[in-house]
């Protein structure tokens, strides 16, 4: 049982290995630009060892989108304890920049890498929709709350509009950061920083005043 339980560990680690590689790859060069063969090479493995864990490419970023997907919707978990759902949603917007700037390969394949269309239906796999594996849900569902308590401008009825200008705006502050963090030509103020008066802006035009 032992040497059983050990090859599971090592097969686990060798797909661990595998992924981070092509996310890394993908991150830097693009999905169409990356083989399965550069993936191999990037870990020093042949591209057999690669393909007895994944079928193909498309398996392969299937599996990244939905694990760093949910690594995400995980981050916001403690969050859901916050009662108030305005400071429940600023609590959001920070973390959401915190794992961007603490997983920057994760983010760039996610919101700042053209990849091929997959399956929506295949992606969900029954976690669309969920608030504890869906990052856009929790989301959605703290605006909804603030809606049914009267908490955003009296003409701002549409959810998903309140969410995606919200997203929009933390988003911007997380790629912005990690596209051009080292630029020079700017005097970059810190993250938080821009991060905290990004929310306090979008909230000011948001919430009622009365």
């Amino acid at each position: 049982m032992g040497s059983v339980a050990r090859r599971e560990r090592e097969k686990l680690a060798t797909r661990e290995l595998i992924l981070d590689a092509a996310r890394e790859l993908f991150a830097r060069e693009g999905y169409e630009a990356v083989t399965m063969r550069a993936i191999a090479e990037q870990i020093e493995y042949s591209p057999t060892a690669i393909y007895l864990h994944f079928a193909d490419k498309d398996t392969l970023i299937h599996e990244l989108c939905v694990a760093d997907f949910l690594e995400l919707a995980t981050a916001f978990q403690p969050i859901a304890l916050v009662p108030d759902p305005i400071e429940r949603i600023k609590r959001i917007g920070r973390a959401y920049v915190e794992f961007a700037l603490s997983h920057p390969d994760h983010y760039r394949l996610m919101f700042m890498t053209p990849v091929r269309p997959m399956d929506e239906a295949k992606l969900a796999d029954g976690r669309k929709g969920d608030p504890a594996q869906d990052a856009y849900a929790f989301l959605r569902m703290a605006v909804v709350e603030g809606l049914a308590q009267g908490r955003f401008r009296q003409h701002l009825t549409d959810v998903d509009l309140i969410c995606q200008t919200l997203w929009a705006g933390v988003h911007g502050v997380a790629a912005l950061q990690i596209a051009m963090a080292d630029d020079t030509w700017v005097a970059w103020r810190p993250a938080a920083d821009r991060t905290a008066l990004m929310l306090e802006t979008l909230f000011s035009g948001l919430i009622r005043k009365d």
